[in-house]
């Protein structure tokens, strides 16, 4: 396998630099729709896979009336599951409004770093917990440390992430963590497990799922091909690829497009098209390098 590049024509996106034939995944059935909030965000996180900060319009900012053509055609083709990301969610105006018309047809799932502009929306939160599918949280809370995490993500992030999580708990809400995997880590469990003080002083169920992430900032990741998915994958395996079961909406120069994941909106070649019936039959080529992350580590953003 050679070294993964951001690949602009045709040929280029068909085959790797070697001339074989690129690895890809074919579509199964659509079971979960991300949106992408926008790429603005509250804090300024130096290796922030999505760059996002402040102000950022790269990924503009939704609105419900441009989110609820697809839900409603979500809805219509069976999806299980309704998913949020950014940026920050909490910064968008229209989030919580999001929420309560989703939550009406599926359990959503929204990914935030549970600092400001989530408490400053808490009253608008709480309500949420009773309707009629359930609402969960991802926090990040990258280190089982408060020092490497507000490094970061800036003072005193840690402990209000933290404080959060268990404002959310105490709400009804179900709630996980997001952490970032170190390169070279060879003891998941015991990093997990640094975690569970930290639970227990905040009041969360020990048995709270930690989500690791790895770098997904390299560049220099091998290119996949044909033959690298016949022989370390199985069809089984395959299907636990996201792009084979769910796509993510964006906003983007003003137009909401659909792409194959949640990990590749700076390339254009995953742009799959302006509604989730025009995705249906479309064969996602792992061209990005971070598609590699899923292929030799089955890193996941969802929780399905």
């Amino acid at each position: 396998m050679q070294t993964a590049k951001y690949h602009r024509t045709e040929s280029e996106w068909l085959k790797t630099s070697e001339g074989e034939r690129r690895g890809y995944i074919d579509p199964r059935r659509l079971r979960e729709l991300w949106f992408h909030t926008g790429t603005v965000c509250n804090l300024q996180c130096p290796d922030c896979f999505e760059h996002s900060a402040p102000g950022d319009q790269r990924l503009e900012a939704v609105s419900l009336k441009e989110v609820k053509p697809f839900m409603e055609e979500a809805v219509e083709l069976g999806i299980e599951k309704f998913s949020f990301t950014g940026g920050e969610p909490f910064v968008v105006r229209d989030t919580a409004r999001i929420l309560e018309y989703a939550l009406q047809f599926r359990p959503c799932l929204v990914l935030t770093n549970g600092t400001r502009p989530l408490r400053n929306r808490m009253q608008e939160i709480l309500p949420l917990a009773g309707k009629p599918y359930p609402l969960s949280f991802r926090v990040s809370l990258d280190y089982p440390d408060r020092a490497r995490h507000d490094a970061l993500r800036g003072p005193g992030m840690f402990d209000l992430a933290l404080d959060s999580l268990a404002k959310l708990c105490q709400a009804g809400f179900k709630v996980s963590i997001a952490r970032r995997r170190d390169d070279g880590e060879v003891d998941a469990d015991a990093v997990e497990a640094a975690y569970r003080p930290l639970f227990a002083s905040a009041g969360l169920p020990e048995d709270t799922p930690v989500i690791a992430f790895p770098n997904l900032e390299l560049a220099d990741t091998p290119e996949i091909t044909e033959n690298c998915m016949t022989t370390y994958h199985t069809p089984e395996s395959c299907e636990k690829f996201m792009c084979s079961f769910s796509r993510m909406v964006v906003k983007q120069e003003g137009r909401m497009r659909v792409y194959a994941c949640t990990l590749v909106d700076d390339n254009s070649y995953y742009d799959l098209g302006s509604c989730l019936r025009e995705t249906a039959n479309t064969r996602v080529h792992l061209e990005h390098p971070r598609c590699f992350a899923c292929f030799a580590g089955g890193a996941s953003c969802s929780e399905l």
